[in-house]
């Protein structure tokens, strides 16, 4: 059976203020056309369809025109919820939504109940595992602790004790949203930690044939079988050495992976960072190639020169953000402030900022617990927010 595995479409985000809707339309176009030209048996999209719980009225065309054409195409497509979708509204109509072939995944209740394909070697089982919020279905699962492995496990301990009743043979496929370990996370993804924990490990997941994931934005490959197809677009800088790809899967009669090829996306336009002096930036001929560029510039002057934006647009027109990073001694504290807080997560920031104002001591072990837990309840308290707002 061959499956084209996609994610994070965030339907309705822009790029630093640039619209990128035309450019996921031209995705999905794209993804249309490898379904048909590719002969693919199934299509399983591994959540956040949406880049908000509420999403603009034009992402919401966008969408419904996707799911017209993957229905007219005949080919069954399986889709989960992400961190970023609103479950409830995602999985409005599912049931009738369903018989035209496209099956919403957006209730934990369900992530027992799969969705049955059949090729000519049997049956072949897809789960899907929308995005589980801990501290919301902690309870629901019978979850000992409120952490994403925990939730993970009781979820997949549902799937394989509906894989135990099906006949001998029966291959299994299971959709998730989650930050599993040896991942390399983006800096557009958004912080799913709990309790100081955001990875899960691959082993969670022990026992079927294929893991589609979401919610990294880099495609990767974790094991043969666990793999991120990773955002068809780029939606940050910090992406501008990602290939965007979607998996291209077989999977064999006997639930091995024949082959796993990736299926490049369009590129709207390609990301560039530069970095050094204005003046050398704008005269540098090895830059040329990025002209055309979106860019991302670091300016390293001792001074801020002037006029640097209108400068810099007029060698690279899709300039789009710009970075102040002066060359400065290695005592200077200016610096060595913002060093501390370059590729630091916001727990990290918090806790340096304690150790900071107290000379050099950091939290103990029940201040970091307190300083987690109101991350942790501002995380909570936005998701539950997101729920309501899809009911």
């Amino acid at each position: 059976m061959r499956l084209l595995h996609t994610s994070d479409w965030h339907l309705g985000r822009s790029f630093h203020r640039v619209a990128l809707l035309d450019a996921q339309a031209a995705f999905l176009d794209h993804l249309v056309a490898t379904v048909r030209e590719r002969e693919v048996d199934a299509v399983l999209v591994a959540g956040d369809v949406y880049d908000r719980a509420v999403p603009p009225l034009t992402a919401v065309e966008l969408f419904d025109t996707a799911l017209h054409r993957l229905a007219d195409a005949g080919v069954p497509t399986v889709m989960i919820s992400g961190n970023h979708d609103s479950a409830r509204r995602l999985g409005v109509g599912a049931g009738l939504i369903g018989r035209a072939g496209i099956h919403l995944r957006t209730d934990p209740a369900g992530v027992g109940t799969p969705v049955v394909l059949a090729d000519a070697h049997g049956d072949v089982a897809l789960y899907g595992l929308p995005y589980l919020e801990p501290a919301l279905v902690r309870e629901q699962f019978g979850a000992e602790k409120a952490g994403h492995e925990a939730v993970l496990a009781a979820a997949m301990d549902r799937v394989r004790a509906d894989l135990a009743t099906r006949p001998a043979g029966t291959r299994s496929v299971v959709l998730a949203h989650a930050f599993v370990a040896g991942g390399e996370a983006s800096d557009s993804e958004r912080d799913i930690t709990v309790g100081g924990v955001a990875a899960v490990p691959a082993g969670v997941f022990d026992g079927v044939d294929y893991v589609a994931l979401g919610h990294l934005h880099g495609s990767q490959t974790i094991t043969p079988r666990v793999r991120y197809s990773g955002s068809p677009l780029a939606y940050s800088f910090s992406e501008t050495d990602h290939r965007k790809t979607m998996w291209l899967v077989d999977l064999g009669p006997d639930g091995a992976i024949g082959s796993a090829e990736r299926i490049d996306c369009p590129v709207p336009r390609p990301l560039a960072r530069i970095r050094g002096r204005l003046d050398d930036l704008l005269a540098d001929p090895a830059l040329a190639r990025h002209e055309d560029a979106w860019v991302e510039a670091t300016l390293t002057d001792p001074a801020r020169p002037a006029d640097p934006m209108a400068r810099l647009t007029e060698r690279f027109p899709h300039t789009l953000h710009l970075v102040f990073d002066p060359e400065r001694t290695d005592g200077d504290p200016d610096v060595s402030y913002a060093s501390r807080l370059r590729g630091r997560g916001d727990r990290q920031i918090a806790e340096d900022f304690v150790a900071h104002v107290r000379g050099g001591t950091g939290p103990d072990h029940a201040e970091r617990a307190v300083l987690h837990g109101a991350f942790d309840d501002v995380r909570i308290d936005t998701a539950e927010h997101e729920r309501e707002a899809g009911r």
